[in-house]
This record gives C-alpha cells, structure tokens and sequence, in this order.
C-alpha cells in the first residue's frame, strides 16, 4: 500500500514524523507537506503562481517540500506518486473539532484526498509549550484509528482527534456544533499601531457523543465526514411543500 502522510504545521513537524512512522507499519510512505506552516488555511489553493516541489531530509523518510499550501501538497503529492492508496494528515499541533474542522489545513489536506477518490484520515491532538504532546506514546492510539478506518466500507474521510494524556479508550461521535460569540480585541503594537485579535466564546454546552464531548472526557474521538454538504432533511422539506418560484 502506497501513503501520502502531509500536514498544515509544516514539514519539520513532530507530530507529522510520528504519524509517517506509525504509517510505515502499513506500507510505503512518502511525506509531502508545506515548507513552512500553514495552520488554519482550510482549503486554499494555489492559482496564481508556479509551486516547487523539493526533496528534503525528514528524519530518515522519503519526504518532499511544497511552497504552498496543505491542500497543494496532497495535489502534488498524489501527481508525482502514481496509485496513493491512502492520505493520512497530522497529527496537527492542536485539536480539530467542531467548527475547526472547517478551517483546518490539516482535515483540508485529507479532503483534497477524498476529491481525488483516495481514502484519507486526518489526525489531530492537543498541543502547547507548556505541556508538548509525547506523540510516539500515541502510536498504538494512531494504528488503532487507521486500522478502524481500513475496516469501513464506503467511508471516504475519517477525522480523528485525541485527548490530553493517556486516553481512555475510543469512541465514535459526530462533530459538534456550537454557536459563538465573535469577539474582536483591539491592541497596540510597539510602534503605536492599532491591531486586532479575533477571539470567541461559546454559547452552549458540550452535546454527548459529540468530538468535543469524546475529548473532553478522555476519548479518542472518531468521526467519519462526507464531502456532500447538502442538508437533506430541509432540502426534503422544501420539495415536499409548496415554495415560490419552483417549478412542480
């Protein structure tokens, strides 16, 4: 089996290494992924300039950098590498649930997969200078998730999140769905100059069974996506009733 291991943290990344190690478990592995980081850039593509796609030493793996952004390096990665069986992204430095999941680079990469028709697992967990994730312990917890993935029929995208210290198990959940509250805090930076942070609060509580839920509780969180956007029980109401303008 042929994989594609990439990311949005960039190519230095240690949780991207610590995912292609675990990777090569199941087959050959090449690492394609930004030269620099690239969090939070969902999934922008290149357009109006050339990219490069250069080798580079990656702690002993067969890796290549790309000047763009998580979803070019997916596109790139699966042109210069006939028949990739499977895309794994991450593991990003830093959790992607809920509203993340649409603009995170690194669930973005597995999409820019599944356009391809190639199955991808995208794998997140948390991350900060005070406590840095031990990802090689988190190694039986990454092959235990591509392994459930391996074992779906019909399932193009798996996104797959883990908790602060050892987990106690894994579960399957669906993405949460809260509403917040946009904030937006002025500041001045040491020339004088007027910035501004974007920041959030929630607005209700964590739903069970949801990824927040699972890694607010300890679990590895589990939930498969779909690239079909439609939400069918309204577009169901709408055709079953009697709206303007359509025709029938």
């Amino acid at each position: 089996m042929r994989i594609l291991v990439s990311n949005d943290d960039g190519v230095h990344s240690p949780g991207l290494h610590a995912l292609a190690r675990t990777a090569q478990r199941y087959g050959d592995v090449r690492v394609v992924a930004p030269d620099v980081e690239q969090s939070a850039m969902s999934h922008a593509i290149t357009i109006r300039r050339p990219l490069h796609y250069v080798a580079t030493k990656v702690d002993g793996l067969e890796a290549y950098r790309v000047d763009g952004t998580p979803a070019d390096c997916v596109a790139l990665g699966t042109h210069h590498w006939d028949r990739v069986d499977l895309v794994l992204t991450g593991i990003n430095l830093g959790l992607n649930i809920g509203h993340n999941i649409w603009h995170s680079g690194t669930v973005a990469a597995a999409k820019q997969a599944s356009f391809l028709g190639i199955p991808a697992v995208a794998l997140s967990a948390p991350s900060s200078d005070e406590a840095p994730v031990d990802y090689e312990a988190l190694a039986p917890w990454v092959a235990q998730a591509i392994e459930a993935f391996l074992g779906l029929p019909d399932v193009p995208l798996l996104n797959v999140n883990f908790p602060e210290g050892e987990p106690k198990g894994v579960r399957w959940t669906r993405m949460s769905v809260r509403h917040y509250e946009g904030l937006v805090i002025p500041g001045e930076d040491p020339m004088g100059r007027r910035h501004y942070w974007f920041s959030e609060r929630p607005r209700e509580r964590v739903e069970e069974g949801t990824d927040r839920w699972a890694i607010e509780n300890g679990f590895v969180s589990l939930t498969p996506l779909r690239l079909n956007l439609t939400d069918d029980s309204v577009l169901g109401e709408i055709r079953g009733g009697a709206v303007a303008g359509e025709d029938g």
